[in-house]
């Protein structure tokens, strides 16, 4: 059986397809398999293409339309490998990243996520400037993209994605769960994953639309409550900070009260209790 498994939804991306897996075929790390999840492809061209989908290493699965989070979970259960790695069909990876990925991983049984750095390219260029993951940071905003190594047991233990995340977010939401259940993250210091910019992309709507974007964030929250709580001081001083960079809107905080030594905020359905400055 193979290693590593890598995981390639396409919802109507089947002009990219091909650059995709070639650059898992190109891995210098060979012990792979390929699959591409067809999410009920509604373009001609991409579903004639995936039909006939000859590659080596690689097969396709198709399935109706249910998400990029049922996506990835249908590949991921049919996928044989140890070692799972998540490639959206419009990206590509460089070609030692599985080599050293499998390395940290092998050596490190406290780390169970390991990225790189990334690259934008297609109608924006140059490096993807993600501060690099920190705890407890990471629960305002992601620093990890989707396509990081990880090991199948940990997705089988926290149930996979949540298909829930309608809007987006379900890598951040992925990860939250890792983390929350003690799976450590590495970084890999070099570039080896590029992410292709389109004009309009899933985050570029989703930072559109304050109501979706609040939205995935509940969910969020309620998925990751005690987390959340645990960490509300770091929280409260900066979640206002990142829905304005992310928005550009005021952020959807509900003054609910204010006392002698506290003000207390909701964000959804997350209480923040802030304790005041004493002049």
């Amino acid at each position: 059986m193979p290693r590593v498994s890598i995981v390639i939804p396409c919802y109507n991306h089947g002009q990219y397809v091909d650059e995709a897996v070639n650059s898992c075929l190109a891995q210098s790390y060979d012990d792979i398999e390929i699959i591409i999840v067809n999410d009920g492809s509604t373009d001609e061209a991409t579903n004639t293409l995936l039909n006939n989908y000859s590659k080596p290493k690689t097969k396709v699965i198709n399935k109706q339309n249910e998400g990029l989070a049922e996506a990835r979970n249908t590949g991921i259960a049919a996928a044989t490998g140890k070692y799972i790695l998540p490639l959206d069909a419009d990206d590509k990876i460089g070609p030692t990243y599985i080599e050293k990925a499998v390395n940290v991983i092998e050596n490190n049984d406290k780390i169970g996520i390991v990225y790189c750095l990334a690259e934008f390219f297609g109608a924006k260029q140059g490096l993807w400037p993600l501060k690099e993951y920190k705890f407890p940071d990471i629960l305002n905003s992601n620093r990890i993209f989707c396509t990081a190594l990880f090991r199948k047991s940990d997705w089988e233990k926290v149930g996979g994605y949540k298909k829930e995340m309608i809007y987006g977010l379900e890598d951040y939401e992925f990860w939250l769960s890792l983390i929350e259940n003690g799976v450590g993250v590495y970084r890999i210091p070099e570039v080896l994953f590029y992410y292709r910019q389109h004009e309009v992309s899933m985050i570029t709507k989703l930072s559109d639309s304050l109501e979706k974007y609040t939205f995935s964030f509940n969910k969020i929250f309620s998925f990751h409550t005690d987390m959340y709580k645990q960490n509300y001081n770091f929280l409260a001083k900066s979640m206002r900070r990142r829905f304005d960079a992310f928005c550009g809107k005021k952020p959807p905080f509900l003054y609910k009260e204010k006392t002698s030594s506290h003000k207390i905020y909701h964000i959804g359905k997350l209480q923040i209790k802030l304790r005041r400055n004493k002049k």
